[in-house]
């Protein structure tokens, strides 16, 4: 009997494939511009002292170092709370003046998970979570998107 050698032939387009032993696969991580629109911090501490935002986040802003940001809790209405933001020049970022308020109207704990989405403009949106981590869903009856009040706190509502 005779041998005769075989080279394997790719059937069909399998996982990713065009057809053609192209990859539709991303490219390698190296290749890819890094982009942090979300993260999040754990509270650990005071609740109501300033808290540092990730470097990586600082790090995505570039060197723009904004002296305010605006968050919008998720599902709470318009309102845009300002919140100061102090750079350390080591490259961390934390929010200051004005987190106070937000994290008491927001029921911001020891525990939490708070989720921060940026929206560009200097906008985050947060949401929070539990130590159970679930999410904590307010609503407001405060149509008054006026941010120069926010030194009379007025809470979110928590559904129950």
């Amino acid at each position: 009997m005779a041998s005769t050698s075989r080279t394997p032939t790719r059937r069909g387009r399998g996982r990713g494939g065009r057809g053609d032993g192209s990859s539709s696969l991303p490219p390698p991580p190296s290749t890819l511009s890094l982009i942090i629109e979300e993260f999040f911090i754990v509270i650990y501490e005071d609740p109501l002292v300033k808290k540092a935002l990730p470097k990586k986040f600082a790090d995505y802003l570039d060197g723009q170092e904004p002296a305010k940001v605006y968050l919008r809790a998720a599902d709470c209405g318009p309102r845009l709370w300002t919140v100061e933001v102090l750079f350390d020049g080591q490259g961390r970022m934390y929010l200051d003046k004005g987190w106070e308020n937000f994290a008491i109207a927001h029921g911001v704990d020891f525990g939490c998970f708070v989720h921060f989405k940026y929206e560009g403009d200097d906008v985050l949106t947060v949401k929070v979570f539990d130590g159970t981590m679930c999410r904590k869903y307010y609503y407001s009856d405060d149509d008054d998107t006026d941010d120069e009040s926010d030194d009379d706190v007025k809470p979110c509502i928590h559904p129950l």
